[in-house]
C-alpha cells in the first residue's frame, strides 16, 4: 500500500482494477448496442471484433514489457522524489487529483488533435478510423505504435505534472470507459443526448468524428470532457449526412480483409495503393 498526502493508495491492485473496470463496461455497452442500437450495421460483429479485440491484446502485452511501471507506477517514483507541479504545491488530496484529472484529460485532446494534424502521426492513427462501423470496439482499436507514442506522452506528463498515482488510476479507468461509451452504437434520445454532450462527450458527438467526410474527421476529438472542442473551435453537432447516412471510416482501406490483424499493424507501412 502506497500513501500520496494521507491518502492511501492500492497500487497492487492497480490492473486488477483496471481490467475489471474494462470487462464490465465492454459486456455493458456491447449488451446494450443489442438492446437498443443507434444505427443498423452492415458488417458484422464477427468481420471486425477479432480483429479489434486482437489489437487489444497485442497492445496490452506491448505495453506491460515495455512500460512494466506504467504511469501509476510514474506517478509514485514522482511524488516520493518530489518531482511535478504538484507535488510542489500545498493543495489538498481531493483538488489535486480534480486538477490532475483535468489536465490530463486536455492533454488526450491535445494529443488527439496531434495525431490528426502531423502526416506521419495521422497514418499511425488512421488505423483506428479505418474501422467499417462505430461500436464499442472501435474505442479500442488503436495501432501499437500510438500506444506506445501515449504512453511515452503520458508519462511524461504525469512526472512533470507530479499526478498523484490515485488521479492517474481514476484517469486510465475514465479514458477507457469513455472511449468505449463514446464509440458505442447505442441510441440516446434526443433531450438526452444534448443534455450529456454540455459536459461528457456522447456516442452521436463522437460519431461525426469518425464520418468519412474529412472536416467531419477532423472535429469532436474529445473522449470524456466535451468543453475542449468547444472552447477551442472544433466542435459540429451533426454529420451533414446524419446518423443514419453517414458512412464510416477514411476512403481507404475499405475491404473486410482491411479488417484482420495482420493488415491492420501493417497499414501505416503501406504506401497508398499498395497491394495488401
Amino acid at each position: 500500500m502506497a500513501y500520496m498526502g494521507g491518502v492511501s493508495f492500492p497500487a497492487h491492485l492497480e490492473p486488477w482494477i483496471r481490467l475489471g473496470a474494462f470487462a464490465g463496461v465492454l459486456l455493458l455497452l456491447a449488451g446494450l448496442e443489442l438492446i437498443v442500437p443507434r444505427r443498423p450495421q452492415a458488417v458484422a460483429r464477427r468481420n471486425r471484433w477479432p480483429g479489434n479485440l486482437a489489437l487489444v491484446a497485442v497492445d496490452t502485452l506491448l505495453v506491460r514489457l515495455l512500460f512494466p511501471l506504467a504511469a501509476v507506477g510514474a506517478a509514485l517514483l514522482a511524488e516520493q522524489r518530489g518531482w511535478g507541479l504538484l507535488n510542489l504545491a500545498s493543495l489538498p488530496a481531493g483538488i489535486e487529483v480534480a486538477l490532475a484529472v483535468i489536465a490530463l484529460d486536455l492533454l488526450i485532446y491535445a494529443q488527439h488533435v496531434l495525431f490528426h494534424r502531423v502526416p506521419w502521426l495521422w497514418r499511425v492513427h488512421r488505423v483506428h478510423h479505418a474501422d467499417l462501423e462505430f461500436d464499442v470496439t472501435t474505442g479500442l482499436r488503436f495501432h501499437p505504435v500510438e500506444i506506445i507514442l501515449s504512453m511515452g506522452i503520458k508519462l511524461a506528463a504525469v512526472i512533470l505534472l507530479g499526478v498523484p498515482a490515485l488521479a492517474v488510476l481514476i484517469f486510465e479507468v475514465l479514458l477507457n470507459a469513455t472511449a468505449m461509451w463514446s464509440h458505442s452504437n447505442i441510441r440516446l434520445p434526443g433531450p438526452a443526448d444534448r443534455l450529456i454532450r454540455r459536459l461528457i462527450v456522447t456516442p452521436d458527438m463522437h460519431r461525426t468524428h469518425h464520418s468519412v467526410v474529412p472536416r467531419e474527421t477532423h472535429s469532436n476529438f474529445g473522449f470524456n470532457l466535451a468543453l475542449w472542442d468547444r472552447w477551442f473551435g472544433t466542435y459540429r453537432a451533426q454529420p451533414e449526412a446524419g446518423h443514419l447516412g453517414m458512412t464510416i471510416g477514411i476512403p481507404e482501406h475499405r475491404s473486410i480483409g482491411d479488417l484482420r490483424i495482420l493488415p491492420m499493424l501493417v497499414q501505416p507501412f503501406r504506401r497508398q495503393g499498395e497491394k495488401k
